[in-house]
């Protein structure tokens, strides 16, 4: 013992070697969050009239920049940050999409103009709004966001702000910075990283679903419900990850793969600390019973934000549901399918049955997106290499057909200038703008699963997946929900092609929105007619590293 003893301190101090960092690996989020930080410092320090195009092209160059390094890092199957993180076939998928749909949501925030000839501020009269006023003074009305977000809606202050003109261009970096989060999220490889991945991608989205130009008090009111349901998710995954840490001594998903495996302790806590995680997961999917923010947030959220936080969310937290299923407690499979079907089951029905009672566009597809959650799910009780490629191909069509969907409630307008949400409003769309209403049309029926769209390739897909993974009689209520779900949608159509015009509605045709609904219904045709090329990817991508 002395021997050893002599030995080390005549060898003096040892150095550990610092754990090496692969950043090529992690370069498609370090390219974003780059971008974001950078945005920041625009925010803060360059002058007012050069913010807007300096944080344009941040942000698109961050996201372009981003994809560039997704595609460059095809087919790696490895960790990086002392395997924090995970880079395979499912990751890259996932960050693709999501990139993707980021772009198009980017754009839709982006739109300068839609609202020149439409705009409106205080008029002469007490508690009026003037058009014509607006008109005179030539007020450069910019987007949908308010001018000024610590403002009091409608106060002076706010008014003061709109006639110099000046924008809410920190609606970039918060939304490069939720982009960074959303590619963090299903690639985490811990739960340690998967929570703050999860708020990383939140506080930026509380905050953007409060910054609506029109209707500011419903904005405000969707973000603050936005804000609590969400920290009360969060919570719950908290406590989840406590419980799985005590039953498997660490937080990394082969680890507690490990301990499952081997049943070490007690499975009723392990079987508790995942269900705890799965209810902050599941919110984020806005899956029964855990949908009740969907609607009121997609409502009073500014458009552009619903579509991208309806379609970047949803794609984020499913892949993150995936990995902890599929990675860290697949031998706890025959406890969490059943479970996984009966939310499925439970999610298709009530988002398809309360679709079917909305008046308002927005919430229509809202409930609409629950409809979808469920149906995602449908292939997540799988549990097999068919299940996830299903998923990884339905979040695909999902995410820019939600895009799409959102961008064309922007473009229709009525006389004050906002949003004609309303159903009754969308009557003889197609005769006042046969191209949108063609273009929307498109998108519903890719929603509803019908032939030659690319949902009916994803519903196909998912549905496969369940009949394949013994759950026929999911894929029959899946079926049925199916045709709940399109009765709405055929609805609007209807209404659109074969209805009287009614009050006065107007269209508007910014190019970024125009380009971005023309660019989802493109897609949404091109993948129903040839969806293989996409399908085979989706099948290569099925890979998790341990």
């Amino acid at each position: 013992m002395s021997q050893q003893l002599s030995a080390v301190l005549l060898a003096g101090p040892q150095t550990v070697p610092a754990p090496s960092i692969e950043y090529h690996l992690l370069s498609p989020m370090l390219v974003v969050f780059g971008a974001a930080v950078a945005g920041v410092l625009v925010e803060a320090f360059a002058p007012r009239p050069w913010r807007y195009r300096l944080q344009l092209l941040l942000g698109f160059g961050g996201l372009a920049g981003g994809l560039a390094a997704v595609i460059a890092l095809s087919g790696t199957h490895a960790t990086a940050v002392v395997d924090a993180v995970a880079v395979d076939g499912v990751t890259l998928m996932l960050q693709g999409t999501i990139l993707v749909v980021s772009i198009l949501g980017l754009a839709l925030m982006a739109e300068r103009g839609i609202e020149s000839r439409t705009a409106r501020v205080r008029g002469d009269g007490p508690g009026t709004w003037s058009r014509a006023a607006a008109l005179a003074t030539g007020i450069p009305v910019a987007d949908g966001f308010a001018p000024q977000a610590a403002a009091v809606p409608g106060s002076s202050d706010e008014i003061a702000a709109a006639r110099a003109g000046i924008t809410t261009t920190e609606v970039f970096p918060l939304t490069m910075i939720a982009v960074g989060g959303l590619l963090l999220f299903p690639a985490s490889n811990d739960l340690l990283t998967m929570f703050v991945a999860l708020e990383v991608l939140s506080l930026p989205l509380y905050l953007l679903c409060g910054l609506a130009r029109r209707q500011r008090l419903l904005s405000q009111e969707s973000a603050l419900k936005y804000f609590l349901l969400g920290a009360f998710s969060s919570a719950f995954f908290l406590y989840g990850m406590a419980l799985l840490y005590g039953y498997a001594g660490t937080v990394r998903f082969g680890g507690i793969a490990d301990a499952v495996a081997k049943d070490s302790g007690s499975r009723t806590l392990a079987i508790l600390g995942l269900a705890m995680l799965a209810v902050g997961l599941l919110f984020k999917i806005g899956a029964v019973p855990f949908q009740s923010w969907i609607p009121d947030v997609y409502q009073g959220a500014p458009t552009s934000v619903t579509a991208f936080m309806a379609a970047g969310t949803k794609i984020a937290a499913v892949g993150a549901l995936l990995r902890i299923l599929q990675v860290a407690v697949p031998g706890l499979r025959d406890d969490w399918r059943p479970i996984v079907a009966a939310i499925a089951i439970a999610t298709m029905v009530v988002g398809a049955v309360l679709a079917v009672t909305q008046t308002d566009v927005k919430r229509m597809l809202a409930y609409s997106s629950v409809a979808h959650a469920g149906f995602i799910l449908t292939a997540l009780a799988a549990a097999d290499d068919r299940g996830v490629s299903a998923v990884l191909f339905y979040l695909a069509v999902y995410g820019v057909g939600t895009v799409g969907g959102f961008a064309v409630i922007t473009l229709v307008r009525d006389s004050a200038g906002d949003e004609a949400t309303a159903l009754s409003a969308w009557a003889g769309l197609g005769r006042r703008s046969p191209w949108l209403a063609t273009a929307f049309a498109l998108i519903l029926l890719s929603f509803a699963g019908i032939p030659l769209t690319a949902g009916f390739i994803a519903k196909l897909a998912v549905f496969s997946a369940a009949a394949a993974g013994g759950y026929t009689s999911l894929v029959v209520l899946g079926v049925i929900t199916s045709a709940i779900a399109a009765y709405f949608y055929i609805r609007v159509i209807v209404l659109m092609f074969f209805s009287e015009p009614e009050g006065d509605v107007r269209v508007v045709v910014p190019a970024l929105t125009t380009s971005v609904v023309v660019v989802s219904a493109a897609v949404t045709l091109v993948l129903g007619i040839a969806p293989q090329p996409l399908l085979n990817l989706a099948h290569q991508a099925t890979s998790f590293v341990h």
